[in-house]
């Protein structure tokens, strides 16, 4: 997005939150609270119901596990880092092709 898009749209949001009385405050702890319940989310359906464990369990996942499904199908899994790349490092001292064309040649 290019910067006159994106102050135009700022400008848009700014009038439109004022209209109907929303603070930028207001916005933050919206936000704040959103990422907060994703984090607790420790089950999902595929309708976007969740439950994060506490309390009883609600309906959707005590109707699904009566019918058969185990709770484990449930689970959200936990956000996992990809382990770093690293290439294997290469002895290139015993490469019979070292200097002559065929080690430039791009494959």
């Amino acid at each position: 997005m290019d910067e006159r898009k994106r102050e135009s749209m700022i400008a848009y949001l700014r009038r439109r939150m004022a209209k109907v009385g929303m603070k930028a405050a207001d916005v933050a702890a919206a936000l704040a609270e959103e990422r907060m319940r994703q984090k607790s989310v420790r089950y999902r359906n595929a309708f976007g119901d969740t439950w994060d464990g506490k309390g009883s369990m609600p309906q959707w996942l005590t109707q699904a596990i009566s019918a058969g499904q185990s709770l484990e199908h449930f689970a959200v899994a936990a956000a996992v880092k990809p382990a770093e790349k690293r290439r294997a490092a290469v002895d290139w001292s015993q490469d019979p092709f070292a200097g002559s064309r065929l080690a430039t040649v791009a494959h």
